[in-house]
């Protein structure tokens, strides 16, 4: 398996892709965090499924980074624990803020996403890596997805 992973992708990364992987992974791992808190706060069935999701993104960019041998710099596997200091406290203001009911969880619900959105659109713009692209188009469209969920 290994080695036809190397066939897939060829090529070295710049230092920006590499910390821009490093990121993505990290940003869905925080998303999919944010939703198993709210999942086990309220309840609700969305946050379960779209948590669900977001773990498959982390899988995802977790490919490109075993593929591309990016070194991992420490990521915790522990719930709502992160590498990236600006995350944590994005974690930890996001549960706070969804904590007050159902309705302001599906609000934090949908500012995730919005900014996901942004975020993989700067990638996709910034990359010129056809296999890495088609990831983050991947994660684009289940972000899109995720939005119209929380927004219904």
């Amino acid at each position: 398996m290994e080695g036809h992973l190397q066939a897939l992708f060829q090529g070295e990364l710049s230092v920006e892709e590499k910390a821009r992987l490093l990121f993505m992974y990290e940003e869905e791992k925080m998303a999919r965090d944010v939703y198993l808190s709210f999942y086990h706060l309220w309840g609700a069935r969305i946050f379960a499924n779209i948590a669900a999701s977001e773990q498959r993104h982390m899988d995802a960019v977790e490919t490109l980074l075993d593929a591309y041998a990016v070194p991992d710099p420490g990521f915790s596997e522990e719930n709502g624990v992160f590498h990236d200091a600006e995350l944590q406290k994005l974690y930890d203001d996001l549960v706070g803020q969804g904590s007050g009911s159902l309705w302001a969880a599906r609000d934090v619900g949908r500012l995730i996403e919005e900014a996901d959105i942004e975020d993989l659109e700067q990638a996709i713009a910034r990359s010129d890596n056809a296999d890495i692209d088609q990831v983050y188009s991947n994660l684009l469209r289940g972000s899109q997805n995720h939005l119209r969920a929380f927004s219904r």
